[in-house]
């Protein structure tokens, strides 16, 4: 019990000052009660296995991104897009991204290179520091003894080599193949490759047979051989083409010897083609199929196939199809599929947007770079993105980029080491940098610094801790 003299002394200080604050007891509760006081700022991340990209902007995590260790549960395919206009920072992620995935031993990356400067490929500089001489597919450097891949080769099966051929013409004719012209194709097809066993059938084999059909071929179907060649004339003027138009010498003779499919990396240097001629889809279609069935195996590794400019693809109805049986033919056989593409609006308002939008269903993880706000707002009704997302994509600097791996949307600043900084910004690596190659402004950059330098000595540890290692744990 209180004394007098306290009692006094606190009711003459209520008369003068107020009432005074009372004593409150402590109140007990759990974290998951207490957690609405403290507002998240943001989502879980990925798990700590896989490859360090850089940090989340908005809790200051290191972000890890792995598909092969994700896929399952977490990620339904293991495919990627990536988007964002030129300067942004693409080609850098892109290239650190093999970079470190290359540093497990059960990997494997191609790479479709249509960008390049002077006379080679951007990913040129990398492949010579790996010690790998890049596949150079240059119509005027096939002419003499260049690198060749032949659409016949004994190692595409019949159906994918007659599938191949039919892709190449309608892609060339913008249109597909009506019965008749299919019917001529597919019978001096079987022809050549049932008499022609002492070599490997070539295309002018099939441009031969074309021009001049065999009679049993009319007399199968009992129609006149005149009309079986007439039905094959456009096909035959197509082939004709890569034999002797201005694609002749890459696909009219047998494969190239010495082409090592067993490299950690394969690059196809495309910076000798036109990118906005009809070339551009048949290359890609060509080397699709021929890695296809020449380069994915039952080997248990993991593989990786990087298409730079891959509008090609997913505008072409043609190619488009044939590049989603090869998405889910490779899901089985631990493929990752990543799609390089500037402006979303080049392939779903295109001719072949049926086909885009079953690849872009495949794609469970979608980076987006800066884009203007137009571009945003319908980036963001394609691809579902949360409004608040949407909303910043048009204020993003380079280097930081909107990250959706099925549904788990993050804002990620990606990081670079020291020793990847000069295999990443070169001169021909300019139509993917900003004119400085910073990743940010002068401002962000003086106030990001420190933190930016551990976090890159942290990823160059973990880079050399696991150099030898062929475990999927932090690269």
């Amino acid at each position: 019990m209180r004394d007098p003299l306290s009692v006094l002394t606190d009711a003459f200080t209520s008369f003068l000052f107020g009432k005074v604050e009372t004593t409150r007891l402590p109140v007990r509760t759990s974290t998951g009660q207490a957690q609405a006081v403290y507002l998240p700022t943001a989502a879980p991340g990925l798990g700590d296995s896989g490859v360090i990209i850089g940090r989340e902007v908005y809790s200051g995590k290191g972000y890890i991104y792995d598909p092969f260790q994700l896929y399952g549960q977490q990620l339904p395919a293991p495919h990627w897009l990536v988007l964002g206009e030129s300067g942004n920072g693409k080609s850098a992620l892109e290239k650190t991204y093999v970079l470190r995935q290359l540093r497990f031993r059960d990997r494997q990356v191609v790479v479709l290179d249509a960008q390049g400067e002077d006379g080679v490929g951007e990913w040129n500089l990398i492949a010579e520091q790996l010690g790998i001489t890049p596949i150079r597919l240059d119509p005027t450097a096939a002419l003499d003894m260049g690198i060749r891949l032949n659409p016949l080769d004994p190692a595409i099966t019949t159906t994918g080599q007659l599938a191949l051929l039919r892709t190449i013409i309608e892609v060339a004719m913008g249109h597909g193949l009506d019965e008749r012209s299919g019917f001529a194709l597919k019978v001096a097809h079987a022809y050549v490759n049932e008499t022609i066993v002492e070599r490997q059938p070539v295309l002018t084999d099939i441009v031969e047979q074309l021009r001049h059909p065999e009679p049993e071929s009319a007399e199968a179907m009992n129609v006149d051989i005149d009309d079986v060649r007439a039905w094959g004339l456009d096909v035959a003027l197509v082939l004709d083409r890569l034999v002797d138009g201005d694609l002749r010498g890459m696909f009219d003779g047998p494969t190239t010897v010495g082409i090592d499919l067993d490299a950690p990396l394969i690059v196809f240097d495309l910076s000798h083609i036109d990118r906005n001629s009809i070339a551009m889809p048949i290359l890609m279609a060509i080397v699709g199929v021929w890695l296809e069935h020449t380069w994915i195996r039952p080997d248990r590794k993991k593989r990786i196939f990087l298409v730079e400019e891959a509008w090609h693809i997913i505008n072409s109805p043609f190619v488009a199809q044939l590049f989603q049986r090869l998405l889910k033919f490779g899901r089985r056989l631990g493929l990752s599929f990543v799609a390089v593409v500037h402006h979303l609006s080049d392939v779903v308002d295109g001719a072949a947007a049926k086909e885009a939008a079953a690849i872009l269903k495949m794609a469970s993880t979608r980076t987006i770079y800066a884009q203007k706000a137009d571009e945003a707002r319908a980036t963001g009704r394609v691809l579902g993105l949360p409004r608040w997302a949407v909303e910043i994509i048009p204020t993003l600097t380079p280097g930081i980029a909107v990250w959706d791996v099925n549904g788990n949307v993050q804002v990620v600043k990606h990081l670079i080491t020291e020793t990847e900084r000069p295999l990443v910004f070169t001169d021909r690596a300019m139509t993917e940098s900003s004119a400085d190659l910073e990743l940010a402004d002068d401002a962000l950059r003086a106030a990001e610094l420190e933190a930016e330098e551990r976090a890159a000595a942290f990823v160059e540890q973990h880079l050399s801790d696991y150099d030898d290692s062929s475990e999927s744990t932090v690269a």
